[in-house]
């Protein structure tokens, strides 16, 4: 079989319960995200675990958001002692055995806890603290579903969806603030959410930056954004340019929590590329109060 090695030369294939694994070295308590180049090699049903205990993910390689599969993927971990085993593990038993996950590259960083910043009730709301981009890859970083704000290798952020959400940079994408944003690749199966700090009855200002990624990614886009009672539908008719939006509306905190919640109503593809999914651009989320 060929297998198409997307970063890079070489690659390494887990066959049938196949493992493979390595000790770092890390700081315990610390935010730590990998970042590895992952795909499917056969149509059938693939997953991947990751693992470093007790803390254990499997990403479901099913969905190629790439046509020629070389997807980014990001997993984010808290150590508990200084050496931990990081391990890429096959679980399934294919009836092909030449089948299973390639992985062919993998890097690690520590991230930083967000803080607040002055007038904004958001932690790391412009997206600039996120995991490792690879050097050799233009395709962005999918960041799983169901990672928890504890956990996620986008700190602050739950990523809920049951698809991934895309980090992306400024070097290969249009990012409307700073150096990241985050683009809804998988449309209302792709959501990121945060919990913030409230107080029951105040009224705040939620506004956010809508766009595209200047990717090929067409069409009349929409961006859903929920928080307490109140939601926001905002459009954005994308021919490709890299144009965005600023959005904003008032809602009324009925708690001491608050969820915020972002996702796309409808699903792209790029214009040229059918099998790439693409989508709406996120960025410069501020929630503020309203004296």
């Amino acid at each position: 079989m060929f297998f198409p090695v997307a970063h890079g030369v070489h690659a390494v294939r887990l066959g049938n319960e196949a493992t493979i694994s390595q000790k770092l070295k890390v700081k315990p308590g610390s935010l730590y995200s990998l970042t590895f180049g992952a795909s499917r090699t056969c149509a059938q049903e693939e997953v991947l675990r990751v693992s470093v205990p007790p803390q254990t993910g499997d990403l479901p390689l099913q969905t190629l958001y790439n046509s020629f599969g070389g997807d980014v993927y990001a997993w984010a971990f808290v150590p508990k002692t200084t050496e931990v085993t990081v391990t890429f593990h096959n679980p399934g038993v294919q009836e092909d055995p030449a089948c299973g996950p390639l992985l062919d590259a993998v890097a690690i960083k520590e991230l930083v806890h967000p803080e607040y910043t002055e007038g904004n009730l958001v932690k790391n709301g412009g997206f600039e603290e996120g995991p490792h981009r690879l050097v050799n890859s233009t395709q962005g970083v999918l960041l799983p579903p169901k990672q928890d704000d504890v956990t996620s290798p986008l700190p602050g952020w739950i990523i809920e969806s049951l698809k991934a959400v895309k980090f992306i940079d400024s070097k290969n994408f249009n990012v409307p603030f700073g150096q990241a944003a985050i683009e809804l690749v998988a449309g209302k199966e792709s959501a990121i959410a945060q919990v913030i700090r409230t107080s029951p009855g105040q009224t705040y200002s939620l506004s956010f930056v809508v766009g595209d990624a200047k990717n090929d990614c067409h069409g009349s886009m929409m961006v859903e954004a929920f928080a307490a009672r109140d939601t926001l539908k905002v459009t954005h008719t994308s021919v490709g340019g890299g144009h965005v939006k600023t959005a904003s509306f008032k809602f009324k905190a009925l708690e001491a929590r608050t969820r915020i919640t972002f996702f796309s109503g409808v699903y792209h593809t790029k214009k040229n590329d059918i099998g790439s999914l693409c989508g709406p651009v996120i960025d410069q989320i501020v929630v503020s109060h309203v004296a």
